[in-house]
């Protein structure tokens, strides 16, 4: 692999992750809700399920998560099922009046990355884009795996600078706001879940 193609495919994945993403926009929730430092494990875990896509991808075995459709639908649905529930207990949360309200619990480190992870596996169909992706950018007359290495790796870094700068940017956002303004953070983090579910839901193959 040349400098040039490496460049190309750099633009390439900028280029898809110009527009947020599910991961993008739990991202934001968790950091809003949690602090950036801790919604690092929530990266952590979206990467971690990256990271075991691109092997899959780099194995093969993208024909094998096409053809089975139904396993698709399921994991795909459960994962839309699981951010959409986390948001709307978030925001009907938020609308409980005064002494009434009592803090959610805190989410454990372990809690944080699962969801970042499920998030993330729940589209299976990113198998087949690594898949589609990297030929467009491997030599074959050269050893596969070390460029599968470096064109996956570089996704990884990509994808968590992004997912840093977001998150980031929320945690930034939630703590200039006044602390009586917390039901109005409490509800924009459960939208953003929502709105992570409607991406992970109509789209065929997402982040």
């Amino acid at each position: 692999m040349t400098l040039d193609t490496w460049i190309l495919y750099v633009g390439t994945v900028l280029l898809f992750m110009s527009t947020p993403g599910p991961s993008h926009l739990l991202m934001i929730s968790v950091s809003m809700t949690n602090g950036f430092q801790r919604s690092l494990a929530t990266a952590a875990g979206d990467l971690t399920a990256n990271a075991i896509q691109i092997l899959l991808a780099g194995l093969g075995l993208a024909a094998v998560v096409t053809s089975s459709r139904h396993g698709f639908l399921v994991i795909k649905w459960l994962g839309v099922a699981y951010l959409a529930w986390m948001g709307l207990r978030m925001i009907i949360h938020s609308f409980r009046a005064g002494a009434e309200a009592r803090p959610l619990p805190a989410a454990s480190l372990q809690s944080l990355w699962l969801r970042g992870f499920l998030t993330s596996a729940a589209n299976p169909k990113a198998v087949v884009f690594f898949a589609a992706l990297f030929p467009q950018f491997l030599n074959t007359e050269a050893a596969l795996w070390p460029q599968i290495a470096v064109l996956g790796a570089t996704y990884i870094a990509i994808d968590g600078s992004f997912l840093a700068a977001y998150g980031k940017g929320a945690s930034w956002l939630a703590n200039k706001m006044a602390s009586g303004l917390k039901p109005v953070v409490d509800r924009l983090a459960g939208a953003s879940l929502m709105g992570a579910a409607v991406l992970l839901g109509v789209r065929g193959v997402e982040r």
